[in-house]
């Protein structure tokens, strides 16, 4: 099994109470851009370099279930690839890739 890593949060999405509230101290205090994604969908996102083939792989070997995907997306720089699993808390866990150009 290859040596898996995530390379870098290419997104993150929260539940929150107020949404416009939650954007605008995320754009205030940490200078972030604010991306609207098709239908409200929201994700957890971390890129990786390594196919999602083998994150698929690595994560049957792990006990830990595929929720959806292999996917196409949207990441913040352009059309990515994703699959999602959820954490113990239920939270949902994008890893993405985007293609090589």
């Amino acid at each position: 099994m290859a040596n898996l890593s995530l390379d870098r949060l290419d997104h993150l999405v929260l539940t929150v109470r107020d949404v416009d509230q939650t954007c605008a101290f995320y754009q205030r205090v940490l200078g972030m851009e604010v991306e609207t994604f098709g239908r409200g969908r929201t994700a957890l996102c971390f890129i990786t370099s390594a196919p999602l083939a083998d994150w698929v792989e690595h994560l049957k070997t792990c006990g830990v279930a595929l929720r959806d995907g292999p996917v196409k997306r949207s990441g913040a720089e352009g059309p990515i690839d994703s699959i999602y699993l959820d954490d113990p808390d239920q939270n949902s866990i994008e890893v993405s890739t985007y293609a090589s150009s």
